[in-house]
C-alpha cells in the first residue's frame, strides 16, 4: 500500500527536481528524502527518476504517479478541511492575508466573526499576495484576503473593498533614491516598481524589509520612499512624521480580494466568515 508520507515525498522531488531542494521545503534530512524514494520504487518495480545534470527528471512511470499521487494528496487535504471545518464544537479555521490588511482590517473582522462563532478558533498567517496564493492552491490556508485582481480556474474570489496607494516620503528630510519594500511577491511591490519604471525612469534603488511600520518607520527616516495604502500610513506610528502624495489611478488603485479554493467546502464556518465581511467598506459582491 502507498503511504500518504512517501506520496508527498515523491511529489516534492518532483517539483523541487532534486533531493536536497525536497528535504529543505519539508524540514527534514536528505537521508529521509532517499529512503523514502528508494521504498516507493522498490514497492513499484520501478524507477520514478533519472539523473540529469545535477538535478532528477521524472521518468515515463514517474510521471504517471505524479499525475496519481496530485490527485491522491488533494483528496487528503480536501478531507482535513472537511473534518476541520466540520459544523460541531470548537470550529478551527486557517486565514490568511497580507500585512497590510491584517493590521488594520483582520482584527475587526475576526470579532464579528466570533461573535456568530464564539468556539472559533481562527489561525491567521501574514505574508505577501503570492504566498497566499500557494498556500490556497495547496490547501495550506482555507481562505486568505490578497491583492487582486485574481483570476484563477481553481479559486473562488469575492472582491471585498478596494485600496489607494499613495506615495509615501518622511515629512521633515530629503528623502534617499531608495524604494523601501516587502520582498518578491507583493503586490504593493508590483505596483511601486510599476510606478519607477512608468514615472521615474527607473532612478530608484531597492530596500527589502518585512514589516510594514519598519518600511513607514525607515521612510520617515528618509532612507526612501514607499507605496502603501493611505488608510495604513494614517493609522501609521509614524503619521505625523510622513507625507504622501496621490498617484496615477493605474499605479494606485489595488483590489482587496477574498479567495478561497474552489473545492474546499462551504460549510457553517466559511458561511459565517461571508456574513462578517459586511462591515468592510465598500464591500462588492461579485464572484467568480
Amino acid at each position: 500500500m502507498l503511504e500518504l508520507i512517501a506520496l508527498k515525498t515523491f511529489e516534492k522531488v518532483a517539483k523541487e527536481g532534486g533531493i536536497l531542494a525536497a528535504a529543505k521545503q519539508m524540514n527534514t534530512v536528505q537521508s529521509n528524502v532517499t529512503t523514502r524514494i528508494q521504498r516507493l520504487e522498490e514497492e513499484l518495480g520501478t524507477k520514478l527518476f533519472s539523473r540529469k545534470g545535477r538535478g532528477l527528471e521524472l521518468t515515463r512511470p514517474g510521471v504517471i504517479l505524479l499525475e496519481y499521487a496530485e490527485q491522491i494528496l488533494q483528496l487528503e487535504r480536501q478531507a482535513g478541511v472537511a473534518v476541520r471545518l466540520a459544523d460541531k464544537g470548537a470550529a478551527e479555521i486557517k486565514i490568511g492575508a497580507m500585512e497590510s490588511f491584517t493590521a488594520t482590517h483582520l482584527p475587526q473582522l475576526l470579532g464579528a466573526l466570533r461573535e456568530c462563532c464564539p468556539k472559533l478558533r481562527p489561525q491567521v498567517t501574514a505574508t505577501t499576495t503570492a504566498e497566499l496564493l500557494r498556500a490556497v492552491l495547496e490547501h495550506h490556508l482555507d481562505c486568505a484576503f490578497v491583492g487582486g485582481p485574481i483570476d484563477h480556474p481553481d479559486l473562488v474570489t469575492i472582491d471585498v473593498m478596494v485600496q489607494e496607494l499613495v506615495l509615501v516620503k518622511p515629512g521633515s528630510v530629503t528623502p534617499a533614491d531608495n524604494l523601501v519594500l516587502f520582498r518578491e511577491g507583493c503586490v504593493y511591490r508590483k505596483k511601486a516598481l510599476q510606478w519607477a519604471r512608468d514615472y521615474q525612469d527607473n532612478r530608484y534603488g531597492l530596500s527589502e524589509l518585512g514589516t510594514l511600520e519598519g518600511i513607514l518607520g525607515c521612510v520617515a527616516q528618509g532612507l526612501g520612499v514607499t507605496l502603501m495604502p493611505r488608510n495604513v500610513v494614517e493609522l501609521s506610528i509614524y503619521r505625523d512624521s510622513l507625507l504622501f502624495e496621490y498617484l496615477p489611478e493605474d499605479v494606485s488603485i489595488v483590489p482587496t480580494q477574498f479567495i478561497r479554493h474552489r473545492s474546499t467546502p462551504r460549510l457553517q464556518v466559511i458561511e459565517s466568515l461571508f456574513d462578517s465581511l459586511r462591515w468592510l467598506p465598500d464591500r462588492a459582491v461579485n464572484q467568480s
